[in-house]
């Protein structure tokens, strides 16, 4: 017997989620503004130091001077977080940050409320279409980036997160916004719960990789544009970790994402065999699920073996969110085939 669908509950949902969507809009601003408000503080610190060793190197006896004496001795900060994500005394508080990071947290708690009214409203697991995928899945980036904060001081990836969370937001309640219902025939199974929950953590997973690989390119472009005697036209990249790190950080999240995703594939196919009577039929929701776990192999087995390190390993793991982004928005929506009912 199906359960009764609370209609009301689902209203309310509905406004939690716009609730969430503004809440993550306004952190991603305030993360920016984070930002903006250090690269100019680094750019007066590195302005006020040449000053200082101008004017010393210009008074007689120069040579013998320190000409970072108005800055305790210290040279002038390069880079304000070491490989390990500790950050030093001179990247300063970051109140701003802190508000962001608060305002992340008041977002995901109000999302929740809006994921949990929904799965009370329809009497079900909250994934059974493409709203309620992108809404949950939104969730657990989230909620995957906050808990990792708390190990890590993560918090120069937090306009990429914040902007990633309000897009996937924006994409489910205005692309495809669908009122609280019951599920199909084909999706009435345990493995819902199974399959499409690991789906949904790969997803997440793969998302944070996805933001540090970019982070990667940004950061390696930056420190050879400095090498090669350029200017720094990006300050605020110092208080981000060095694209080796960045790199490392997104291989061990990949590695743990590759084995979850591959526990999809795998219990999609049992799914498949219960619900059409064959494991494997080239559907093109299963094809691409399959060349996305061959891209994610590719990336670790080459960075692992083959020495692809760098902007390489950055693009690889990039393409590979790609792939996975056609196959949850395309794949599911203008692909004809046995999923095509996920695709609403």
């Amino acid at each position: 017997m199906l359960p009764v669908i609370n209609e009301e509950l689902g209203a309310y949902s509905d406004m939690f989620m716009l609730l969430a969507a503004f809440a993550y809009a306004v952190a991603l601003i305030v993360f920016a503004w984070d930002l903006a408000k250090s690269n100019s503080t680094i750019r007066a610190i590195e302005e006020d130091v040449l000053r200082t060793e101008a004017k010393e190197f210009a008074t007689v006896g120069a040579p013998d001077s320190n000409p970072y004496a108005s800055t305790g001795g210290a040279q002038p900060p390069r880079q304000l977080v070491d490989d390990s994500m500790d950050y030093t005394a001179a990247s300063g508080t970051r109140g701003i940050a802190r508000i962001a990071v608060v305002l992340t947290w008041l977002a995901a708690v109000v999302h929740t409320a809006a994921v949990v009214t929904r799965a009370l409203a329809a009497g079900r697991v909250p994934w059974g279409n493409m709203y309620e995928f992108l809404s949950t899945g939104a969730l657990l980036v989230a909620i995957v980036y906050l808990l990792v904060l708390l190990k890590k001081d993560l918090r120069f990836m937090g306009v990429f997160v914040t902007l990633l969370v309000t897009v996937m937001l924006c994409a489910a309640t205005m692309g495809f916004p669908t009122p609280v219902g019951h599920l199909v025939p084909a999706l009435q199974s345990y493995w819902l719960i199974i399959h499409v929950s690991i789906a949904v953590l790969s997803s997440a997973l793969f998302t944070i990789t996805f933001v540090a690989s970019v982070m990667q390119l940004m950061q390696h472009r930056r420190q050879a544009k400095l090498e090669a005697g350029g200017r720094d036209i990006m300050p605020f990249l110092r208080l981000v970790p060095s694209a080796g790190a960045l790199e490392n950080l997104a291989y061990r999240i990949n590695a743990v994402a590759f084995v979850t995703w591959t526990f999809t594939v795998m219990a999609g196919a049992i799914w498949a065999e219960a619900a059409w009577g064959r494991y494997w039929g080239w559907d093109p929701k299963e094809v691409w699920s399959f060349v996305i776990w061959v891209v994610y192999a590719g990336y670790l087995h080459a960075r692992a073996t083959r020495g692809w390190t760098g902007v390489r390993s950055a693009w690889l793991s990039i393409v590979g969110y790609a792939c996975l982004i056609f196959n949850f928005t395309v794949v599911n929506v203008y692909f004809d085939g046995l999923h095509s009912y996920a695709g609403v």
